[in-house]
């Protein structure tokens, strides 16, 4: 008989995933047993303190590694083999922490619907009817949103940091249900926000299975679901490829669904436009960073040794995705979706970076690795997005918030600094120079360049033309065009709305002007280990 072998945890290294994940069971509890009244105060504190807790125990996690690696970051496989955390995972635990706090500083702000939450106030309350105008005027709120997402936070942490088939499909769903929810409590155009649910649940349930056939696949061809396995029957088994290929394409469609690459796109406008602006800045920042991470992991630790196989696939995806997201955006005529379209095309110039080379060797050269400029387009791209959607929910008319671009019009006579900051993160977002937009572009093109993936960098410059010319058309609008009719106006926000962009601001200003920290930051947090 064989004895039980207990199983060994590394909770000092692991302690960030856990505290995320008992701040919300705890956020739980507190909404079964706190009164109503007191609810909205003690989820949003406990929240963003439990963020806080963790984002310091990443920054204590994250010196501890290089104190090991002298330098640059090294690692260790924690929980039995199921979790890595090395330098590229708590960089990401870092950015999706700092994020989850902005987003959190969203849903928290109550000023701008009068008193009230973006959310709705009786989610099972149809729309339309009674029990949904009882449930407005009597100021109900839906303060379960921060451990739906605390428990998003926890399985985007987890994501990027799975060492095994399992363990990243587990963090999948543990990311991914949260978010189906918030998706549909949206308390204004409810819905709107509903169908955008149901489509992200639907969709995501689809991606999923796919997912889910593919680790069966790839266990069937190597024999195990542990990375390092999977890379070495990769290297030593020449049989079986078709089983191979079938698994990896099968996981690389649940990958590209996360992060909203063509032709697994579909869902990313109307999600974006019918979730909670709130929940749509979160997720646009938090679940692209955790979706790549995993990506980045997959693909280079575990297929790693067949990169003739996956490269030419993401060739094409990213030229699709950059153009399809380009040509697209031009011809909205919503913000949301609006930025919804250009976050798909800066999936497709993130993938352009992933095509890079990833070698230790390339650092000793003074050049940027894929890894490297991969995490600083990440860093860049969240901190415009989420700003730009905070900027979006102080926008507002009779209906509320206002997202068609004939409301936008004039904006900029009427409030000059909200349009002007908005303006400023549509500059980043489009790659214009002294913004953080155009270092993060220049490090992903020019990996993508260094490793022979120049026609797709050719696409990418193209796309990047295109995409100018729908972001200054938005600012044309807003600077140079009289508005006809009902138009927007700005609603001044509390300090957590205020802060977020504030925050946003200045790193984008930062990260254009001064990008040699940050980036030699995600330049020592190093490579995968295996």
């Amino acid at each position: 008989m064989n004895e039980f072998v207990k199983p060994t945890i590394e909770y000092a290294e692991l302690w960030p995933i856990l505290v995320v994940f008992g701040v919300a069971c705890l956020g739980v509890v507190l909404e079964a047993f706190l009164p109503r009244g007191r609810r909205y105060l003690a989820q949003s504190t406990l929240a963003v303190v439990g963020l806080a807790v963790a984002l310091g125990g990443t920054i204590y996690v994250a010196l501890d590694l290089h104190k090991l690696g002298g330098g640059v970051a090294r690692g260790l496989i924690a929980a039995e083999g199921t979790i890595v955390v090395d330098g590229p995972t708590v960089y990401l635990w870092g950015l999706i922490l700092v994020f989850a706090i902005g987003g959190v500083l969203l849903f928290a702000e109550r000023r701008l619907e009068g008193g009230l939450s973006a959310f709705a106030g009786q989610a099972a309350a149809l729309p339309g009817t009674e029990a949904e105008r009882q449930a407005s005027t009597q100021g109900l709120d839906h303060t379960e949103v921060y451990p739906l997402l605390m428990f998003a936070v926890g399985g985007m942490m987890l994501f990027p940091a799975a060492n095994d088939l399992l363990t990243m499909f587990v963090a999948l769903e543990v990311l991914s249900l949260p978010l189906y929810l918030l998706s549909g409590l949206a308390r204004r155009r409810r819905l709107l926000s509903q169908e955008a649910a149901l489509k992200y649940f639907l969709l995501g349930a689809f991606s999923s299975g796919f997912f889910l056939y593919g680790v069966a696949l790839v266990y069937g061809f190597a024999g195990s679901m542990q990375f390092s396995d999977i890379n070495e029957a990769v290297r030593n088994d020449a049989a079986n490829q078709s089983l191979l290929l079938i698994g990896m394409g099968m996981l690389a469609v649940g990958l590209l669904f996360k992060v909203g690459a063509a032709p697994f796109q579909a869902w990313t406008p109307d999600v974006y436009q019918g979730a909670p602006t709130a929940v749509t800045a979160f997720m646009a920042a938090c679940t692209k960073i955790a979706a790549f991470g995993a990506l980045l992991r997959l693909f280079y630790v575990a297929f790693g040794s067949d990169r003739w196989s996956w490269q030419p696939m993401l060739w094409v995806i990213a030229i699709l995705t950059m153009l399809l997201g380009a040509v697209l955006a031009v011809v909205q005529t919503d913000v949301k979706r609006m930025l919804a379209y250009s976050s798909v095309a800066h999936t497709g110039f993130l993938l352009t970076g992933v095509l890079g080379v990833q070698s230790a060797a390339q650092l000793t050269n003074g050049q940027i690795t894929s890894m490297q400029s991969v995490l600083f387009y990440l860093t860049t791209y969240g901190f415009a997005m989420v700003g730009g959607f905070a900027v979006v929910t102080l926008v507002r008319d009779s209906g509320g918030e206002a997202t068609s671009f004939a409301r936008w019009a004039g904006l900029g006579k009427r409030s000059p600094l909200v349009a002007g900051v908005f303006a400023f993160f549509l500059l980043s977002m489009a790659g214009i120079p002294l913004t953080a937009g155009f270092v993060g572009k220049w490090a992903v093109f020019t990996v993508a360049l260094a490793a022979g993936a120049w026609p797709v960098v050719i696409v990418a410059i193209v796309s990047s033309i295109i995409a100018v010319y729908f972001y200054v058309r938005l600012i044309l609008l807003m600077f140079f065009t009289d508005g006809e009719g009902e138009v927007a106006s700005v609603t001044t926000p509390s300090l957590l709305t205020s802060a977020t962009i504030a925050v946003g601001v200045v790193a984008t200003l930062v990260l254009g002007v001064v990008p040699g920290p940050v980036l030699d930051l995600a330049g020592r947090a190093g490579e995968f280990i295996r």
